[in-house]
């Protein structure tokens, strides 16, 4: 059985699906986002994934880190995938617009100050 993947690929995969968001998302406003459906389900799945690697990082690293908001992360993740249908568009483009540039210069921290 092939190992799991540990932190460093977790949070380097994280760092990668915010950079494939902002590049779909860039220089769109919201109603584009939102009528965009190949834009805004590719958006979707790649929360899907910074979610998923959230839940399977480390105690020591969620512990270590307490900045990132972790639970909030892991929640939308959950949202995303078992509520699809209440999933609110507003909220979502909230988060790429306001949430994501934090979270990816948090990430980037964390992979410099742990695995540089």
């Amino acid at each position: 059985m092939p190992d799991r993947p540990g932190d460093r690929l977790r949070l380097q995969h994280m760092l990668e699906a915010i950079r494939e968001i902002q590049e779909y998302t860039h220089g769109v406003d919201v109603q584009t986002f939102v009528n965009n459906s190949m834009m805004y389900n590719a958006s979707l799945r790649q929360l899907e994934i910074i979610g998923e690697a959230a839940n399977h990082l480390s105690l020591e690293i969620l512990q270590d880190f307490p900045e990132v908001p972790w639970a909030r992360i892991i929640g939308l993740r959950n949202l995303v995938i078992h509520e699809y249908f209440g999933v609110d568009d507003l909220s979502i483009w909230s988060v790429i617009s306001h949430n994501l540039p934090d979270l990816k210069e948090k990430i980037a921290l964390i992979l410099e100050s742990r695995f540089s």
